[in-house]
């Protein structure tokens, strides 16, 4: 029977690399939880090596939320997911489970957890500023983004087209800045905390380049090429992913290997610093060393701690 005391919401967060997936599996066995995927690119069917999806059978008998509910070619809201993903917390909560959420797109994480209520979209704008996109390249509307909302310019990667076009719509539709809509440091509910895994620079590149290398030794060119196949390239999201993109320059013909997995190491080296950079701004964040014995009761006692 559930409790009348609402179960907490606990959210992992952290650089890729850093850890997060086995704290999470500990926080779920410790308080009886499951676990909510808020990375971007793990809804995706089939994406499973380059995004380091935890297979089934590593899962420890623990259900997972959220992963695999896209196809390749489908375009991934934040807007959807939130509607989604608050759903699934709050059925969680209504049979007495506790919600961990685990993933490293903060944007995810805090559409979940904040107050954050998206502005509406118009059809024509997207239009347009998409086929502004597709002409000009995401570089100069990053650029024009910057001057009308240095803010957003600075929280928006420039390859990341598509977030840019929808912060252009956004401030084109309000007349404000884009990062008036992002949300704002309060939790939708106060029985939530954020659980950060802390790790030094050395540490994490030499993690990621053992990563980039696995997933290489591990099958994730043979994984592109079938996702090439089932529409891969017209998918507007998981096209951009990470590795996925340097993987299929590789199979066109436009890098070597060893130029894939530098560019693929490379490129996830800067998305870990910007990772760090968004979840270092949040002073709610209660942080754990990755290599501390204790991280596991340090981030229960902060979660007992509401």
């Amino acid at each position: 029977m559930p409790s009348a005391v609402p179960s907490p919401i606990v959210a992992v967060v952290g650089a890729t690399a850093s850890g997060k997936t086995a704290l999470s599996l500990d926080l779920a066995e410790r308080l009886g939880g499951e676990v909510v995927n808020t990375d971007a690119m793990q809804v995706y069917r089939g994406m499973d090596i380059g995004t380091a999806k935890l297979p089934p059978a590593e899962r420890r008998g623990i259900p997972h939320h959220l992963l695999d509910t896209h196809s390749i070619r489908d375009p991934a809201t934040v807007a959807a997911y939130q509607e989604w993903a608050r759903a699934a917390v709050v059925e969680l909560r209504g049979r007495g489970a506790t919600p961990v959420l685990v993933g490293g797109s903060a944007l995810y994480t805090r559409a979940i957890l904040d107050r954050f209520e998206f502005p509406g979209t118009d059809e024509t704008v997207r239009a347009r500023l998409e086929a502004e996109l597709a002409e000009l390249g995401s570089g100069a509307l990053h650029a024009r983004l910057r001057e009308a909302d240095p803010e957003a310019a600075e929280r928006i990667l420039v390859e990341n087209g598509r977030r840019i076009v929808r912060a252009l719509e956004v401030i084109e539709l309000t007349g404000r800045p884009y990062s008036a809509s992002l949300p704002v440091l309060e939790y939708d509910d106060p029985r939530t905390v954020q659980v950060g895994v802390d790790i030094d620079r050395p540490t994490l590149d030499a993690r990621i380049e053992q990563r980039v290398e696995a997933m290489f030794a591990g099958g994730f060119v043979a994984e592109v090429e079938r996702l090439l196949d089932e529409g891969l390239a017209e998918g507007r999201t998981a096209s951009r992913a990470i590795g996925y993109r340097e993987v299929v320059a590789l199979l066109r013909g436009e890098l070597t290997e060893a130029e894939a997995r530098a560019r693929t190491a490379a490129a996830t080296r800067r998305f870990a610093r910007r990772q760090d950079g968004w979840f270092r701004k949040d002073p709610r964040i209660v942080w754990v060393s990755f290599d501390d014995p204790d991280r596991v009761e340090k981030a229960l006692a902060a979660v007992a701690a509401l």
